[in-house]
């Protein structure tokens, strides 16, 4: 694993850069770029990608999956918190455990769900070199949530999904928020908000994610 500290396109100015183009992009959340700016992404990457690190690519990692690009990771993240603070989030979709660091920064407990037992692993180590203590993970079919820990008020989705799962907008609190990419060959950044009478669903930029997938490997 990369050093987290980091030297040269690893380094700490270089993750500032990334910041201020962040800035320059849009993402205006102070706590946001604030969590981006603290999370060193380049110890999620094997070693001759950790120098893209801070590019604002997605890049490839293991079995087949993606860590998504600083912008679309800032932009979910700004979107779920929608200007307040986060108590209870659920992440479908651990991935490398980028993402879940993020939200870690930024809320005061975190669940996420993977379905690949390798990659959940990488992950854990991953949290374990930041010593992340308000994340919690399991593996499972994301698609059905973490319904005995429910409700949640922030769910995000690292996946893109044909359809809003059912069983995920039930686990969803009343002023949640819930962050998806929907869609099959077009993939849509949608926001759920759920209200007292309804959820209230909000289309913006198209993204391009890994399928979210059935069932545990």
């Amino acid at each position: 694993m990369s050093n987290v500290v980091g030297i040269g396109m690893t380094s700490e100015r270089t993750r500032m850069r990334m910041v201020t183009r962040l800035r320059e992009q849009g993402i205006k959340d102070e706590v946001v770029l604030a969590a981006m700016q603290e999370v060193p992404r380049h110890i999620f990457l094997d070693e001759a990608l950790a120098v893209r690190a801070y590019e604002d690519v997605s890049l490839p990692i293991r079995h087949n999956q993606t860590i998504s690009q600083p912008f679309v990771v800032a932009r979910m993240t700004e979107l779920l918190r929608g200007g307040g603070a986060l108590n209870k989030v659920l992440e479908i979709g651990t991935g490398c455990g980028y993402q879940t660091s993020i939200l870690s920064r930024v809320a005061k407990e975190v669940y996420s769900v993977e379905r690949i037992a390798p990659l959940l692993e990488i992950a854990k180590g991953h949290f374990r070199t930041l010593k992340l203590k308000n994340v919690k993970v399991k593996k499972a079919d994301g698609s059905f949530g973490i319904p005995e820990i429910a409700p949640f008020d922030g769910i995000m989705v690292t996946c893109g999904a044909t359809h809003i799962p059912e069983d995920l907008l039930r686990q969803l609190s009343v002023g949640g928020r819930m962050v998806i990419p929907v869609g099959t060959e077009n993939q849509v950044l949608t926001l759920v908000e759920r209200t007292e009478t309804e959820y209230r669903k909000t289309e913006l930029e198209a993204v391009k994610f890994v399928p979210l997938l059935g069932g545990v490997a």
